[in-house]
C-alpha cells in the first residue's frame, strides 16, 4: 500500500529530505509539505510538484509525519497536531534535544515515535542520520525511517540515551570541520599562500583523508602515523597542537554541545 509522507518544517534540511524522497521513487502526490510563508510553499510546489498544506491537513492525510521544526517550536506544533494524529501514525522527530517521550506525551496514547539526528551534508546526499525508537515504535517503523533517510546519506541505529552524544559529535560535527578549515586557511595565508590556494589545498586534503578513513578500515592513529616521520614536519605540528591542548579542547567542546542538547530537551 502506498505510504504518504509529510515533511513539517521545510527549511534546507526539510527540503533536502523532500528531494531525497522523490529521488528514491516517491511520487509527488505521495509527499506533502508545510511551510510558514506562502512564497515558500509556492516554491516547493513549483520545484517538486508536491502539495503544500496546513499542519492539520498533513497530520490527517499522511501515514508518516516528519517534524523538522526548530526545538523551540516543537511544543506549539504538537499542540496544533494533537487533535489530528491517530494512534497508528508514525511520527519522526528531527529536532535536536527533543525526545520521543516529549513527542509521545503530547499526542494520543500509542503513537509510534522515532527520533532522528541528521546533519547538514543531507544537502549533498552525504548525511549521517542516527535513528532511535520510541516506546511504541516497532522494527517496521525503524525500517520505514531508514528508507526515508537512506537516499540522503548513511543511517545508523542507536539507543535514544546516546542521541545527545550523537548531536554533539555528528549533528554539530560539520561545523567543527568548517571551523578547522577556516583556521587552517588563515594559517596558510600567514605562511604566504593565497587564500584560494590555501582553501583548495585544505579541502582536498580533507576529502582525501575522509575517503581513506572510510574505505581503508584503518584506525585513525595508524593513518596519522603513516604521515608522521621521525623528527619531521608533521610531528612538530602535532606536538604544538598537543602543547596547546587541542585534543582536550575538542573533548570539552563536545561535552558542551551534549549538555546543550540536554538543555534543549528541558526547554531552557
Amino acid at each position: 500500500m502506498t505510504q504518504r509522507v509529510a515533511v513539517l518544517g521545510t527549511g534546507k534540511i526539510g527540503e533536502a529530505l523532500v528531494s531525497g524522497l522523490l529521488r528514491a521513487g516517491k511520487q509527488p502526490d505521495e509527499v506533502l509539505v508545510t511551510a510558514r510563508r506562502p512564497e515558500r510553499a509556492a516554491m516547493l510546489r513549483s520545484t517538486y510538484g508536491v502539495d503544500a498544506v496546513s499542519n492539520a491537513e498533513a497530520a490527517a492525510k499522511a501515514d508518516t509525519l516528519i517534524l523538522m521544526v526548530k526545538p523551540q517550536d516543537m511544543a506549539a506544533l504538537l499542540e496544533e497536531l494533537a487533535p489530528h494524529v491517530p494512534a497508528g501514525r508514525l511520527v519522526i522527530t528531527g529536532a535536536a534535544g527533543i525526545t520521543t517521550g516529549f513527542i509521545a506525551s503530547r499526542l494520543v496514547e500509542g503513537v509510534p515515535v522515532v527520533r532522528v539526528m541528521t546533519n547538514t551534508p543531507v544537502l549533498v546526499d552525504e548525511a549521517m542520520s542516527a535513528i532511535s525508537a520510541g516506546a511504541h515504535a516497532t522494527e517496521e517503523h525503524l525500517a520505514r525511517t531508514e528508507e526515508i533517510f537512506a537516499p540522503v546519506g548513511k543511517t545508523i541505529r542507536v539507543p535514544e540515551a546516546q542521541q545527545d552524544a550523537v548531536t554533539a559529535l555528528s549533528g554539530s560535527g560539520p561545523a567543527y570541520f568548517y571551523y578547522l578549515v577556516e583556521a587552517m586557511t588563515d594559517a596558510g595565508i600567514l605562511l604566504g599562500l593565497p587564500r584560494a590556494a590555501a582553501h583548495d589545498l585544505i579541502v582536498q586534503a580533507a576529502i582525501g583523508a575522509a575517503v581513506m578513513l572510510r574505505d581503508s578500515g584503518e584506525h585513525p592513529v595508524k593513518l596519522r602515523e603513516a604521515v608522521t616521520s621521525p623528527a619531521g614536519t608533521t610531528i612538530s605540528a602535532i606536538r604544538t597542537m598537543e602543547d596547546h591542548g587541542v585534543r582536550a579542547a575538542m573533548i570539552a567542546a563536545l561535552e558542551a554541545a551534549r549538555d546543550r542538547s540536554r538543555e534543549l530537551a528541558s526547554g531552557t
